[in-house]
C-alpha cells in the first residue's frame, strides 16, 4: 500500500481542496505579455472556481543576458540589461497534452527565439463554495474595493 502524497494526490480541508496542478511561468517584455497570455488562455481555460482566464503578472524586472555564437544577433562581449521584463504565472491541469500545447503556443507568439518558460508541480487552492457571505474579512464586506466604479 502506497503512502499518501499530497503533492501527487491533493489535500482536503473543510473550506478548501488543494488540487495538484502545474504552475507555468513565462517571462516576456511587458509589451508581449498580454499577447502571450491570450495564446495560453485560448488553449487552457485557467479556471479558478467560478472564474476563468486567471493569471498573475509580476511587473518590471531587468533581464540580463549576453548573446553568444549562434544567436540571431551574433556574439557580443557585453552583458545586455533589458528593463521591463515581466513574469506571468498561470495554473494548468496536470495534462501532458495541454502542457505541450501551451508551451508550443508561447513559443509561437513570443518575441524571443528562446523564451524563458518554467513548470513546477504545485498544489493550488480551490474553495468548496461554503456560504461565508457574512465573513467580515471578505472584500465585499469592507469599505472600498480594488475595482473602479467606471
Amino acid at each position: 500500500m502506497s503512502e499518501a502524497n499530497p503533492l501527487r494526490d491533493g489535500l482536503d480541508t473543510r473550506p478548501v481542496e488543494m488540487v495538484p496542478m502545474w504552475l507555468l511561468m513565462f517571462q516576456a517584455p511587458e509589451e508581449d505579455v498580454d499577447r502571450v497570455f491570450e495564446a495560453v488562455s485560448a488553449i487552457a481555460p485557467l479556471r479558478q472556481g467560478n472564474t476563468d482566464r486567471n493569471g498573475y503578472r509580476a511587473p518590471g524586472g531587468i533581464e540580463y543576458y549576453r548573446p553568444r555564437e549562434g544567436t540571431p544577433t551574433g556574439p557580443e562581449d557585453e552583458v545586455r540589461k533589458r528593463p521591463g521584463v515581466d513574469e506571468m504565472r498561470v495554473f494548468i491541469p496536470r495534462e501532458a497534452d495541454m502542457l505541450k500545447a501551451v508551451i508550443e503556443a508561447i513559443y509561437e507568439v513570443h518575441s524571443y527565439y528562446e523564451p524563458v518558460i518554467t513548470v513546477s508541480e504545485v498544489l493550488r487552492s480551490q474553495c468548496k463554495g461554503l456560504d461565508d457571505s457574512a465573513n467580515p474579512h471578505r472584500w465585499w464586506n469592507k469599505d472600498g474595493d480594488w475595482k473602479s466604479p467606471d
